[in-house]
């Protein structure tokens, strides 16, 4: 486990629609989630990012840095629940309380389902979906505490319509639009609003289904547009 907060956390931020607030991004260390990571500190929310790979993080993290705001970042595996209680200890008491929560940690593993083995299938509904289970549940007691916050899931096209060799895959993101409906309706009273945002193919280092045409393809600035879009509606 390694851990690192930035030296602009010495500087104030200088203001933004989102001051005063902490954001989470899971799997922050490339790809949407860094994109949504920037654009949230850009907006002036103070980020912590989590991620498996520390040199990735780090690269984010000096990213990050250079907006000026409060920066966290922790390598983390999403799909343990003591790691995810570190992760959100470390978050609470580095930057004070999460207010947005954006799960976007997933990997994509693609092929007909019965050709698909026990480790695989765990390995992608653990990462695509128990994540979301773990790292909600883990900062709703104090979004709750503090009259509301707001839960990004990044889900996909995958989670609404179904293709060849996306069995396993399209049932961890339909789990996700599952899951995502189930807490909005629990969780609306409290002040707490959940989305769930559904990207289709877009020009990352993820690992996608055959070869894509970027021309065609989303960048993952593009996704960041919803998610600040989905800010705006709250404020």
């Amino acid at each position: 486990m390694m851990a690192g907060i930035s030296k602009s956390n010495m500087k104030k931020n200088l203001g933004g629609p989102l001051a005063g607030r902490v954001a989470l991004v899971t799997g922050g260390s490339r790809g949407i989630g860094r994109a949504v990571a920037l654009r949230l500190a850009e907006l002036g929310a103070a980020v912590a990012i989590c991620g498996r790979a520390a040199e990735k993080l780090r690269e984010s993290a000096d990213m990050l840095q250079r907006l000026g705001g409060k920066v966290l970042w922790q390598a983390a595996d999403v799909t343990r629940a003591d790691e995810v209680g570190k992760l959100i200890s470390a978050t609470e008491a580095m930057l004070g309380t999460i207010g947005i929560l954006v799960n976007n940690a997933g990997i994509g593993l693609f092929g007909p389902a019965h050709e698909k083995s026990e480790e695989e299938w765990d390995r992608v509904l653990s990462t695509n979906l128990k994540s979301v289970f773990l790292v909600s549940r883990a900062v709703v007691p104090a979004m709750i505490g503090q009259g509301g916050g707001d839960i990004i899931n990044i889900s996909s096209l995958a989670g609404k319509n179904t293709f060849a060799g996306g069995g396993v895959y399209c049932a961890s993101k339909w789990g996700v639009q599952g899951l995502s409906g189930c807490m909005a309706e629990d969780l609306r009273d409290y002040g707490i609003r959940v989305s769930v945002i559904c990207p289709g193919s877009v020009a990352t280092e993820f690992s996608g289904r055959g070869k894509k045409d970027a021309a065609k393809a989303l960048r993952a600035e593009d996704v960041t547009h919803a998610v600040e879009a989905d800010e705006d509606e709250r404020s």
